[in-house]
């Protein structure tokens, strides 16, 4: 069994979450559309914003994996790749949903060894690529 921990690459965090991003921008655009939201005002804005934080706190709290992660095959995890909890999801995606370029400003500048965004070494998490020993 290979106990080897592979950083995930920050091209593929990109493409996981332009995924992502694209998934629930298309899923806002229907709720706009049904609550009669404008998509440049604050609420508009604010709706999305929360949207990927709830989106990415619950899949990644549930299984370390967004369906962006799922398709490129990495996963968030605690340092050494043990599961995460709700509340480090929860932290992690606050900084990916609402404070992204000074996150991971802050992360490759300060963190870039450990490829963490400021809010990944806040949590505690790393994001690593699969393998079958970590799910």
């Amino acid at each position: 069994m290979n106990d080897t921990i592979v950083l995930s690459s920050w091209e593929e965090r990109f493409w996981a979450w332009l995924i992502d991003v694209l998934l629930m921008g298309i899923l806002w655009s229907g709720i706009l559309i049904v609550l009669r939201v404008d998509p440049s005002s604050f609420n508009g804005v604010f709706l999305l914003l929360a949207l990927l934080f709830i989106y990415w706190t619950a899949l990644e709290g549930y299984r370390g994996q967004s369906l962006g992660k799922m398709l490129l095959n990495i996963v968030v995890t605690g340092p050494i790749g043990e599961d995460i909890r709700f509340r480090d999801a929860a932290v992690e995606a606050f900084g990916k949903s609402f404070l992204l370029p000074v996150d991971c400003l802050i992360g490759w500048f300060a963190f870039s060894r450990s490829r963490q965004r400021l809010f990944n070494k806040i949590s505690d998490t790393v994001v690593i690529k699969r393998t079958e020993h970590y799910r």
